[in-house]
């Protein structure tokens, strides 16, 4: 269901608390992350080395990706750590309800 560009993703309770799930909404790999009591998303392919960043691990607000250990930070995207360079896409979301709800555009 759509609500003025906004995707209903999943929800709330599927995401595990300072964590990351991977899903697939309107045909793009999407990583969701809970850290706290905030939710945020990127896409779920490392820029540097094609990883599925929801098989990595979550530190504070980044990600590590499974293969080269590049990190991204969740809440914008961009590139902590080598060999990561290129930023990740990130999305606004917003929690309503039990819902989580996408903004892809």
């Amino acid at each position: 269901m759509s609500q003025d560009n906004w995707i209903d993703a999943l929800s709330a309770d599927a995401l595990p608390t300072d964590d990351v799930i991977g899903v697939e909404i309107a045909g793009r790999d999407i990583a969701i992350y809970r850290i706290g009591e905030e939710v945020y998303a990127t896409d779920n392919i490392c820029t540097h080395g094609q990883g599925r960043l929801c098989e990595g691990y979550v530190i504070g607000h980044e990600i590590e990706c499974p293969l080269h250990q590049g990190r991204f930070d969740v809440r914008d995207g961009r590139p902590t750590c080598e060999p990561a360079e290129e930023p990740l896409r990130s999305y606004p979301v917003r929690v309503e309800g039990q819902r989580v709800w996408l903004r892809l555009d």
